[in-house]
């Protein structure tokens, strides 16, 4: 009953997708990240699949944290990007929330609140990102500052991002590990007293010498390789959401008519079109271009015409069969978003993490 458009989100492919990052660092800590409702996943039913499998949990924002904690998780949560205003300080050290420290601000704001518990902390060090974390000509002095606070639980854990670890053929990701490490030793901050964490998904997969004692895996648990290039994560990961649709009408249309708005497509032939009720209101996104693949009855048709707030066309003539309420896959298991990313100018976290709150939805569970 209802419109048809739904994301249906397999919470077994998500625990199939977090033991195969746990399979590249088996003796590590991780940090299931969960921002941007999950990848557009779900927060709180992502969070509850995981909970039980992952040491901490990461989010952008204290917001994200509190609906954790709001649907009874109690894992420790990272703020990966630090605290916004210093009352924040408390509500982490009252709720385990875990701190990126990354500037003055954050540093001084934690060292000077009254707590009633410390605060563990990951400390950025900007190694060529140069988003987020300390340069290296101030980072000893700040992490001294930290080192002696009361309000900051040990150990501390020295973090940092990489900026294209996506790119298998680039070396510059080799050069962040490299400079980490340098920095690391020639400040004497390699012992037990400290932990480090370097890799996202990209870096867990495809640098190994980047795994350290907390482990970031947020893309690859729902289950899409972030790599440019072919990678041994295609075939292992499991996509967890199937966002689908339904045909909901059929026309005939001739040689050289347009379909939608702006006229941006003409039929070279006369072209069976399909109309399907998902939108640019759903998070379908409104670049997709002509020829976008999208799955129906387990063939590939090409989007034709422009995407609208509610609907999309599609070309179905080389269908042999197809009716009104027929099921279309716009992404998930049997079409990438990676690959439907492509043909957007954007890259698969976008598409998932737009998946608006219209959608509703639906969970299975093999268990």
């Amino acid at each position: 009953m209802g419109r048809p458009t739904q994301a249906i989100i397999d919470l077994q492919a998500l625990r199939n997708n977090f033991e195969y990052a746990r399979s590249k660092a088996p003796d590590s800590n991780f940090v299931a990240v969960l921002k941007a409702n999950a990848c557009g996943h779900g927060l709180e039913r992502a969070g509850k699949t995981l909970s039980m499998m992952t040491e901490a949990f990461g989010v952008a924002c204290i917001e994200e944290a509190i609906a954790l904690r709001r649907a009874s998780i109690q894992n420790p949560i990272l703020l990966m990007e630090g605290i916004f205003t210093q009352d924040e300080v408390k509500i982490a050290s009252e709720n385990n929330f875990w701190m990126l420290v990354e500037n003055d601000f954050q540093l001084n704001s934690l060292i000077s609140s009254k707590l009633s518990q410390p605060v563990k902390v990951f400390f950025g060090i900007d190694t060529g990102m140069h988003r987020l974390g300390f340069q290296t000509k101030d980072f000893l002095s700040k992490f001294e500052i930290l080192q002696s606070s009361v309000n900051v639980k040990k150990p501390i854990v020295i973090s940092t991002h990489f900026s294209c670890a996506d790119d298998l053929d680039s070396d510059f990701t080799a050069l962040q590990i490299n400079q980490f490490d340098e920095y690391i030793n020639k400040n004497n901050l390699t012992t037990s007293s400290y932990e480090q964490s370097l890799s996202n998904s990209a870096g867990l997969l495809g640098w190994p010498n980047s795994r350290r004692q907390w482990q970031r895996p947020g893309y690859m648990l729902y289950g899409n390789s972030p790599f440019l290039q072919p990678h041994e994560a295609d075939q292992r990961l499991e996509p967890a959401m199937d966002f689908k649709s339904k045909i909901i009408s059929l026309r005939n249309i001739p040689a050289g008519a347009s379909v939608g708005y702006g006229r941006n497509w003409l039929a070279d032939r006369e072209t069976k079109i399909a109309t399907v009720t998902v939108g640019y209101a759903d998070g379908y996104p409104r670049n997709a271009r002509n020829g976008t693949p999208i799955l129906v009855k387990g063939k590939l048709c090409p989007l034709v015409g422009r995407v609208s707030m509610d609907m999309i066309t599609i070309d179905v003539t080389d269908l042999n069969e197809v009716s009104i309420g027929d099921d279309v896959l716009l992404w998930g298991k049997g079409l990438s978003v990676n690959r439907v990313a492509k043909y957007c100018n954007s890259i698969g976290w976008e598409l998932l993490a737009r998946v608006t709150a219209r959608v509703p939805r639906h969970y299975v569970d093999q268990i």
